[in-house]
């Protein structure tokens, strides 16, 4: 549900960023050293405790969860694709609205044959991003492409919008020979070392927020708040208002967007990087979206949410028909249009399709190499005893349909 994403070359921009700022650093530090020496300097009757900023009071009371209205959610478009503050819009160029909505859609068209693909048993396993199209774009847009994002498993757009090609995920998906992991990792677990996307398998966010609050590393946190933990929902998975509201309890500065909007969350990313390197300092982005699939094909979500549920995301308040109402608004995109990418974006994902079902698998010897550079002793026994095992049942295993 959350996704943490790094910006840049994270130390590389602190240190770059620190060293412009020294004689501010030397004077803060001082102040700070000066007060933490001697904390108790000041006449006036406040609280003098490191570490908070507060005021005493004379009476006892407990702090409710809720103290405050919800924190509001920021967006640019209403449903129906009308900018509704003008100094808001991006004023983005027809061509890259055009970008995000035919990334989007392709997206859509990739999810629904691969999911397909599965139930007909040629994958072992998908999971789909409808309804999140738009927070992985409009993210993807704002970032450099040489920022590095550590992306979740639901984020394939952004990964397609930094130019992952069609060939690649087929290829991942279906663990044969081109595939960049080379078979070894299961289904829709993506990555680019060249495209500056990799993926992080701990969800120690709690920790994060706090080392690079005090640690002032510029980094996004950027979470996608689906409304499900898998069949967990969100009145179940934590209490309190969502995740926005974490973040200034660890000194992280914090923003909640319509995350079905795209250029809502372009405009939080973009200005959220901006801030991240010119300050040094961490941000937190809680964009609201809707999971509208199964959380996996290993999942049936119709045992714990309903279908009308589902059907209110899916036709009325969609990142893609959001978009194309603001481009048909401007006479950008019509029925004609529309139809031709259609069948031009099914046509791409199917070629790609019937490439990736036609390669061979990897060759199996990679199934030990690049863990140690030179193989250990306790590995090559295992490799031994795979081969052993291979040619004792070799008519379970055909290894002609591996690269040798």
């Amino acid at each position: 549900m959350a996704a943490a994403r790094g910006v840049k070359k994270l130390y590389g921009i602190g240190l770059h960023a620190i060293r412009q700022n020294n004689a501010l650093k030397a004077t803060t530090f001082l102040q700070q050293r000066a007060f933490r020496v001697n904390p108790f300097d000041s006449s006036a009757e406040k609280p003098q405790f490191p570490g908070a900023s507060a005021e005493f009071i004379d009476h006892l009371e407990f702090i409710q969860p809720n103290v405050i209205s919800g924190i509001p959610v920021y967006r640019v478009m209403d449903r129906q694709g009308q900018i509704i503050n003008p100094s808001e819009d991006p004023k983005l160029s027809k061509e890259t609205v055009l970008n995000f909505y035919q990334k989007m859609t392709l997206l859509n068209t990739m999810d629904r044959i691969l999911y397909e693909s599965q139930r007909q048993g040629r994958i072992s396993f998908y999971m789909t991003n409808y309804g999140e199209e738009g927070t992985h774009i409009g993210s993807a847009a704002a970032l450099e492409p040489t920022d590095l994002i550590f992306g979740q498993y639901r984020e394939a757009g952004v990964l397609m919008y930094r130019g992952f090609p069609l060939d690649l995920f087929m290829a991942q998906c279906y663990a044969n020979a081109d595939d960049l992991g080379k078979g070894r990792q299961m289904p829709v677990h993506y990555g680019c070392k060249d495209l500056n996307f990799g993926a992080a398998s701990e969800g120690d966010a709690h920790a994060g927020f706090n080392f690079s609050a005090t640690l002032e590393c510029p980094l996004i946190f950027f979470c996608r708040n689906n409304g499900y933990a898998i069949s967990t929902p969100t009145n179940e998975q934590y209490r309190g208002d969502g995740i926005a509201a974490r973040g200034p309890g660890y000194g992280l500065m914090s923003i909640r967007v319509d995350g079905n909007d795209v250029f809502a969350v372009y405009n939080a990313t973009k200005e959220a990087r901006r801030r991240a390197v010119a300050e040094n300092q961490p941000f937190l982005i809680e964009a609201m979206t809707y999971r509208i699939g199964h959380h996996s094909t290993s999942d049936d979500s119709s045992a714990y949410r309903s279908v009308d549920e589902v059907n209110y995301w899916d036709k009325q308040d969609h990142p893609i028909s959001r978009l194309r109402h603001y481009m048909t608004a401007r006479d950008w995109w019509g029925e004609d249009e529309e139809r031709a990418w259609r069948k031009q974006s099914r046509k791409l994902v199917m070629e790609a399709f019937e490439r990736a079902e036609k390669r061979l698998k990897p060759n199996p010897e990679l199934l030990f190499t690049d863990v140690y550079d030179e193989m250990i002793p306790s590995l090559a026994k295992q490799r031994e005893a795979m081969w052993r095992h291979v040619q004792q049942y070799k008519e379970h295993y055909p290894l002609d349909l591996y690269e040798k």
